[in-house]
Parts: C-alpha cells; structure tokens; sequence
C-alpha cells in the first residue's frame, strides 16, 4: 500500500509539475485551510486580495488602499520647544533616563499615535458536497499576475483564475467546470469591520459599505464601498437579503469594486458609491478572457523587464512550500530566482502611480488591529520597501513614495515650526495615511527625527537614475527643505564642539551605559543622514543652478558633523562614545546606513571603515528579524562577500518557527518579522541585485558578490544603474562575465568594474580607468577620516582582482562587451 501511494504522489508531483512548465509560479498541492499566510496574494496597487484556495469554502480576503481608520488630524506635541533646551541639557549631563521620562511628556504625541490599515472584509464562495476532492493544484503565476486554483469532483474538474486588473480597477475572478451545468455555491461578504452594512442588490449584486473604525480619539471617517457583480453562463442566480446562490451554471465571473471618499489627506469628499459603481459598469460588459488579456498587457509591461536565471535542479519540481522546507539543505538556485522576481510581482502590486505606497504589509492586512498598525515606519521599513524599485527597473513604482513625501513636507513645516523652531520640515519614526509628522509609541522609539531625512533620499536617488531635470526641480523643495529643518536644528555639541542633533537616538536601540534610555546626542546614523542630506541638497541646487548662499551654509556645515568612529572592538562605533558591546545581537544595525543604502563606507575609498563595518556585522551575528535578515543580504554584497550574503538567503528562507530568532518566511513566501511584514520581502530582491551589480560606489560594477553556488553559470537582464545605464543583459560562466550589454540613455562616461578582462565586440581594447569619474551621476561625497580607537585593530580588506574601464557613451548607444577569451 505504501508502495502504491508513493507512486501515486510521485506522478501526482509530476502532473503538477508539467503544468507548471513556466518557472516562475508559487505551487501547492493542497488548500491555504484557514492559515492568511498560506493564501496568495493579488493586487493592483490601489485593491489586494488574499486568495485562500479553499475547495468548500473559497474565501477572498480584501482591501482597499484608502482604507484606514481615523480621518484628518495632527499628532504634533506642542510642549516640545519649550522642553528642547532641558532635555539637550540632561542629555549632555549624562543623565538619559531623566530626558527620556521629560520626552514622553514634551516630544511623544499625546494623541494619536498613528491610524490604523484595515481589511474591508471578505468575499466567500460556499459550495455543497465538494469536501472530497483529488488533484488539486493551486499556483500563483508571477509572469501573468494570476492566482488559479483547480481540483476534481467525480470526475468533473473545477477551475478558478483570479486577479486584479491594473487597466480595469477591478478585482475579476471566473469558475469553470470541465462538464456543463456543475457550477452551485453560496456567496456573501464578511467583514472585521463594526459599522459595515452587507447586503444584496438588483438580484446579481453584492455590497458592503460602511466607514471605518475610530481609533485614539480619531474619528472614524473613511466611506467604503464593495460591490461583487455576478455574470452567469447558464443556471441560475437567486438571493436573500445578505448572499446570493448560483444553480448549475457552466461558468460564472464575479467583479469585485471597491472604493472610498478619500481624496487626499486632507479632502474626504469624494463619492464613494459613484466611484465604485463607474468602476464596475466599465468592467462588467468585458468577459473574463478581455480583462485577463488587457491586464496581463499592462503588468508585463514593468515584470517583463527583468529576467534571471541562476539555473535550475531537480528540486524545483517540488510545491513551493516543499522547495521552502528543503531550501538549507539541497542545491535549488531557480528558488532564489522565483523569490527574487515574487519581490518585483509584490512591488508591481502593491504600489502603483496614483495609489498610497506600500505600507508595512504591502497592500494586504486581515486584521482591523493589525501589527504596528500596519502603517508606514519610516525608521528602516517603508525605506527598504522601495529598495528594489529603481534597479530592478521598477521606477514607476516609486510614485506613491515620492507623492507621500511631498505630502509629508507639508505637513512637516508644521511640526518643524511648532515643536523645534526651526525652518523646512521633518517627520519622526512613523507616519499614516493622513501625514502625520508627531511622535510616537514612547520616546524610547519614537524622538527620532530622520524620517524625513532618510525618505528624502528616494526623491534625490529617482533622479541618480533617470536624470529628469525637470523632475529634480520639482522635488527640490522637499530636498531644500529637509536641510534647513537639519541647519537650523544642529547644535554644538559642548564636550566635542561638532554639531549634532540633540537629542537623537539609533533607532530602536540603547547602550547598557544608559540604563534603558536610548537619548543620546550625535549618534552615527543621524550624522550619516545629515551628510546625506546635505550633500543631494548641495548638488541639486548646484544643477539647478539655485540658492547660493544656502549652499555655502551648508558646506560650512557639513565639515563640522560628526566623523565616523572606529571603536575598541575594532566596531563601527553606533554612538559618539565608544559604548557598543560586541555581543548585542540587536535587528537594527542602523550605524551601517553609511554602507548600505548610503555610500558613505567603500570597501575601495574607505578600507578602515569597511573593516569596522564588517567587524560589526559579525558582531552582531545573522539571524534575526526577517527584515533584518534583508538588510543584512545588502550589507554582505556591499563587503563583496558573495557567499555570505547567500548564507542570509539561506537564512531568510527557512519555514518561519525554525530560526531561533523568530525569522524566516511563510509557505506563500511572505516574509517573517514575525509576523508578516512586506519590507524583508523587498529588502533580499534589493540584496540580491546588489549581489549581481551594483551602481552606488563611483562607477557600476558586474558581477561584485557571486556566491559560489551560482559562479557556474547564468544570466541577468534588464537591471538599471544611476547615470541612465540599463544592463540590458549580463552572462557569465566560471564566475567572469562571458558578455555584457549596457545601453546608455543620458550619455556620459560609463566606469566599469568587472571580475575579468572585456573588450567590445568590434574587438576594441577598453580603456583603463584612471582619476576621477567624470560622470556627475557617480560622484561620491568624501567621507570624513574616521577616529580610531587605539585598542582597534584595523585589518585591510582583501580584494578580488577586478578591472576597471572607462568606456565614453553617447545617449541611446548600446554597447556590447564580451571577454577576452574569445
């Protein structure tokens, strides 16, 4: 018997896997139960749906992404300027503690401390006497963005496609059988949500509607509106006030529309039920087969860009979750390849122009309390969201980021003003969709003032890559407006007379010395920031051909922040004083946002920091929280230690509940904190591409980090770099580069670092590269000596033997380099 069920499951195995001849597909071989992160997610960037592919019971879990508790409102803590000079004072007194309790009272937000990302509900589909099944398959396909399930009933096979449509706005899904008249099932909407109306209309319509929660003192005041229209192939259609019930049809397709009365953060006069209702009648007259063919159209158009292909083994003809559970132990580099494109499929579906970005949980949340809300953390997580965004050719994704930052200097002038005196503007560690600048959840987390700062970055990186002039003219007052928030709010420290910002914090973090307080002054991500923050302020207004004055403040300024400090443990120090303890695991290592995703640390321009940095990441160990565990994949392949940075794939991708330190990733491969947040997803595409190529660090460079796993051979196609360059294609065996091609669209010199010797097709030598890059879009600002402690111990890195070109382009060429050996 044991004997038949084994050849049963191998040849059920591969059934499934020749259905699965497209690589890039999520598999499984049984239903999600009633596990969220078995579902599999579907979006379109302004709807999501989580789709459980329950045989008896389908269940369509649904959002919509102006669904959020509360409605307009500040949270800004106006004790704070008066308490500023106390708090400096305590702080610079070395009593941490007392400002902490001070803070809580004068600087945290005595309101709100941030609305909440809510579910509109669900959509279920019941169906009488389907509890006994065979063949079922469920998979969802990452090159078409459609969920499908399929099982078979007395030798009737039922199918279902889902997906959200990008040009139609809806949510389209169509049930199938293989003999006529099989199709019969129940359908009704649930919800979480208190003030929710669910009910029928017009004898083929489902609604539900309502306006969302109030939370801390914040009113609920978001309308919405849900409407499921049904569309029969034969049988019959009946309802009662709350569901309706299909008999016998030989197809159904169900639209799905949702909408609000949000307009802005500050405008929640639309109408909600027109706008569902327009949505819907454009859609409904289309069959199935017209929006699935518009909407596979409009998604390639951003996922077809890139390709990658590491290779593939015999492990991947198992279901997903399968390839998941053995990942640590079998060679199956295509999974890597499937989880670095599920990144891209996320981002493409979670955010897109005219929708709010991506928050902690992309575009799908179950929960009406969720964790953290859900919301937008802008210390690490919302930051590393976008990481992939431009260098996997994704720019467009970007939009919502950009348009919230813009919203946010709006309403950060304010908190600017009103708590710190100062001029521009500025946001703490977390922010919702009604812009908020305050602080929250305690001082501890929430007085740290780079949100801004760092979410400004993005606005001045879309420009590295695209070269929009016009573009760069538009944001340059969120850009200007940051700096001054930072000239105005630095002051001198009095023990060490650089200027800082005080009080500061490491995200998330205190050392011992404080005794749980974590204010402090100057820390070293802050003052990476600023420089930061500074230099793209000095540069855009040098391109732009503005305010030169404010430019010669800031240089004055810049020259007086805090140099990087290399401590007794030979560590990048995370405060001014030498206080790091080398056996603090810690998640945040916010101290090497100056190696990643900064520039400010180079294994070539600033080998002593590079020494500490990596002193630091062994210190503080791999395994962690999921997003965490992502970051530190990017910091790896900036070390340029491919298999290190594989070893915390490895690690990313273990079933969550193995890792000691609680990450990992789900079976629908979502990442882990735990629970699911969306960012370690984003975080190891990004790391995976920095292992590939990499842009940040003065010129673009080939192939910096292959592990041995992958150095036999493989591929990568349509990767972006700063300065316009697009590698339209990369191959490479034995670990060198077999050819390359980069097509230039701004023009400009292209400085090249490969692993062997190239020269272009023609057969024409390239050029050694000599002095500085003449491209403006790669220069690096110099970063500071760093004070080294003499109990450190500085060891050099030891660097592969690469070659350094320099190949002049003209804007729209595309050239064609191929090795030597040929």
């Amino acid at each position: 018997m044991k004997q038949v069920l084994f050849g049963f499951s191998l040849l059920f195995t591969t059934f499934c896997f020749s259905q699965n001849k497209q690589q890039l597909k999520l598999w499984y071989d049984h239903p999600s139960g009633d596990i969220w992160q078995n579902a599999l997610p579907i979006g379109n960037g302004k709807l999501g749906a989580m789709v459980y592919g329950n045989v008896d019971t389908e269940t369509i879990q649904l959002n919509e992404h102006t669904v959020w508790s509360g409605g307009p409102n500040r949270n800004d803590n106006l004790l704070c300027l008066d308490s500023l000079a106390e708090i400096r004072k305590l702080i610079f007194d070395g009593k941490q503690d007392e400002a902490q309790q001070l803070a809580n009272k004068a600087i945290v937000s005595q309101t709100s401390q941030g609305q909440m990302f809510e579910p509109v509900g669900s959509l279920r589909l019941v169906f009488d006497k389907h509890e006994n099944y065979i063949n079922y398959y469920r998979e969802l396909d990452l090159e078409k963005a459609v969920q499908k399930t399929s099982y078979t009933i007395d030798d009737v096979t039922y199918t279902r496609e889902i997906l959200a449509s990008f040009p139609d706005h809806v949510i389209a899904m169509h049930l199938t059988a293989s003999k006529p008249g099989n199709i019969s099932f129940t359908a009704f909407f649930s919800t979480p949500q208190p003030k929710a109306v669910m009910q029928t209309a017009f004898a083929k319509e489902l609604t539900i509607s309502g306006t969302t929660i109030d939370h801390e003192g914040v009113e609920g005041k978001i309308k919405f509106k849900g409407i499921a229209r049904f569309k029969l192939d034969g049988g019959t259609l009946s309802s009662n006030d709350t569901a309706l019930t299909v008999k016998n049809a030989n197809g159904v397709t169900i639209y799905i529309s949702i909408a609000t009365n949000f307009n802005n953060y500050q405008d929640i006069t639309a109408d909600e039920n027109e706008r569902a209702a327009t949505f819907l009648n454009k859609a409904y007259p289309k069959s199935f087969a017209g929006i699935l063919t518009t909407h596979v159209v409009a998604y390639q158009k951003y996922f077809d860009r890139v390709q990658l292909d590491l290779g593939t083994t015999d492990a991947a003809r198992f279901p997903t979750d399968e390839r998941l559970k053995n990942f640590n132990t079998t060679n199956d580099p295509q999974f890597v390849a499937l989880y670095f494109q599920y990144g891209r499929y996320l981002l493409i579906s979670s955010s897109q122009p005219g929708g709010q970005p991506a928050t902690l949980q992309g575009i799908w949340n179950n929960e009406l309390y969720p964790p953290w809300d859900s919301k937008y953390t802008i210390n690490i997580n919302t930051e590393m969201n976008y990481w992939p965004a431009e260098k996997t050719n994704l720019s467009e994704m970007t939009a919502p980021l950009i348009k919230m930052v813009e919203e946010l200097a709006e309403t950060g002038q304010e908190t600017a003003k009103n708590m710190y005196g100062t001029r521009g503007w500025m946001a703490h560690h977390n922010t919702d969709i009604w812009r908020i600048n305050g602080a929250v959840d305690g001082a501890f987390w929430g007085i740290w003032s780079n949100g801004g700062g760092w979410l400004s970055q993005h606005l001045w990186e879309h420009y590295l890559y695209s070269g929009d002039k016009a573009y760069l003219a538009s944001v340059y007052p969120v850009l200007k407006g940051t700096a001054m928030f930072y000239s105005d709010y630095l002051i001198e420290h009095p023990k060490y007379h650089w200027l800082v910002i005080c009080p500061d914090m490491s995200p998330e973090n205190a050392p011992q010395a404080h005794q749980g307080s974590s204010l402090d002054a100057g820390v070293t991500m802050t003052n990476q920031i600023v420089f930061d923050v500074f230099t793209n302020a000095i540069d855009a207004a040098t391109i732009l051909n503005k305010d030169k004055a404010f430019v010669d403040t800031l240089k004055q300024k810049r020259s007086m922040l805090a140099p990087m400090h290399i401590g007794q443990f030979s560590q990048l120090q995370e405060w001014l004083d030498d206080v790091d303890d080398p056996n603090d695991h810690h998640r945040h290592i916010s101290h090497l946002y100056g190696l990643f995703p900064s520039n400010q640390i180079s294994p070539y321009r600033t080998p002593e920091l590079y020494s500490a940095a990596k002193n630091t990441l062994i210190q503080r160990g791999d395994i962690s929280t999921g997003w965490s565990m992502g970051w530190k994949v990017n910091w790896w392949a900036k070390m340029l230690d491919g298999n290190h940075a594989y070893k915390l794939i490895q690690n990313q991708l273990t079933p969550v509940g193995i890792n000691e330190s609680g990450g990992g990733t789900y079976n629908n491969l979502f990442d882990a904190h735990p629970p699911f947040q969306i960012d370690g997803n984003f975080g190891c595409t990004s790391g995976i591409t920095e292992m590939l190529m990499q842009s940040e660090d003065g010129f673009l460079n080939l192939l910096p980090a292959l592990p041995d796993v992958w150095l036999q051979g493989g591929s990568v196609s349509g990767l972006c770099a700063r300065g316009g360059f697009e590698v339209i294609r990369i191959e490479w065996k034995d670990g060198k580069i077999v050819k390359a091609v980069i097509k230039s669209t701004l023009g400009g010199n292209l400085r090249l670092r490969v692993p062997n010797e190239l020269k272009l097709n023609s057969g024409t030598t390239l050029k050694e590269a000599i002095g500085e890059n003449s491209n403006p879009f790669y220069q690096t600002g110099k970063t500071a000596e760093p004070i080294i402690s003499p109990k450190a111990t500085i060891t050099p890195p030891d660097l592969k033997k690469t070659f350094l070109y320099d190949i002049a382009t003209t804007k729209g060429n595309v050239y064609t380099l191929i090795t030597n050996s040929y």
